[in-house]
């Protein structure tokens, strides 16, 4: 029987976050949050977060604020600070430590909010983030953001935009999955996050710098269980980035996935999945060291 999504609110720093929750049939392993990238939704978890809960863990996939279905920020702020602090917010009203699992700004937000609260997680999960990233890709992230904003004429045009961002894609996308992430007014359709998000100067390729220095500093203070899911083809995160964070957190452990970019859970999403599994039955049978689920080429 198909695992189906349970809508919720957490309430994060000031401002209400929605999510979807899937619970196993039968008493939890533990509890697992999942926190996507910029400009994306909740909705980019629901096959991991389906596949955990079959596994035995409580999962909860939160829209960022300004994203999906959860509150604008009324001043505005989308720091990586703030999104650290709704990351706290919502792990308090949680009745144990969970996995935290984050991509891209999830991941950041996850990364800084365990700096700040060395009892806030359990185990930590980046998907292709590390403190150093390549401009290019950042770039060209901010760039297809921005060209979005004015809308589309149609749903079609959103999706060709999208494949244009991303031709290589294994799994092309649907014109029904990005419904969930567009809203119709006006005659037009756009992307559900505040454009506002654009113009937060930390947020902007200028800033790396700051960002790079502030993530390096983070990550010296983590000592929980850590994995890094990497896409082999990612045009964020080079060979030097993951060196980088292996040096950074000693005993993290390392899943590369072959073929894929940066959207790691849109290019394939059961080795995603499949390297977030292994990596927590690790911590079920409370190994501190973890195997390497897809051993890295030198």
């Amino acid at each position: 029987m198909p695992l189906t999504d349970i809508p919720q609110y957490f309430r994060g720093d000031g401002v209400d976050l929605a999510a979807s929750r899937w619970a196993p049939e039968d008493e939890p392993t533990g509890t697992i949050v999942l926190l996507h990238g910029g400009g994306q939704t909740r909705h980019s978890w629901q096959r991991t977060g389906r596949r955990l809960a079959r596994e035995g863990w409580l999962v909860h996939a939160v829209d960022l604020r300004g994203h999906g279905d959860s509150q604008w920020a009324p001043d505005g702020d989308y720091t990586i600070a703030a999104h650290a602090r709704d990351v706290r917010a919502v792990t308090a009203s949680l009745p144990e430590p969970p996995v935290l699992v984050g991509a891209s700004l999830g991941g950041m937000a996850s990364l800084m909010a365990q700096s700040a609260d060395e009892c806030l997680a359990r185990a930590l999960v980046l998907v292709d983030i590390t403190p150093k990233a390549r401009p290019e890709g950042l770039a060209k992230i901010h760039d297809f953001m921005s060209s979005g904003i004015d809308g589309f004429d149609s749903l079609d045009d959103a999706l060709a935009a999208v494949v244009a961002y991303n031709p290589s894609r294994r799994r092309s996308p649907r014109v029904d999955g990005l419904r969930k992430n567009l809203r119709h007014r006006d005659g037009r359709w756009y992307w559900h996050w505040d454009p506002r998000i654009l113009a937060q100067r930390e947020n902007s390729v200028e800033a790396a710098d700051e960002r790079e220095r502030a993530a390096r500093s983070a990550a010296r203070t983590i000592t929980i269980p850590t994995l890094l899911v990497h896409g082999a083809e990612s045009e964020v995160v080079a060979e030097d980035g993951v060196d980088d964070l292996l040096a950074l957190i000693p005993g993290a452990q390392h899943v590369e996935v072959r073929g894929a970019g940066h959207m790691v859970a849109g290019d394939d999403n059961d080795m995603l999945s499949a390297g977030i599994v292994d990596f927590c039955d690790g911590l079920r049978s409370r190994r501190t060291r973890l195997p390497e689920f897809h051993p890295r080429k030198e």
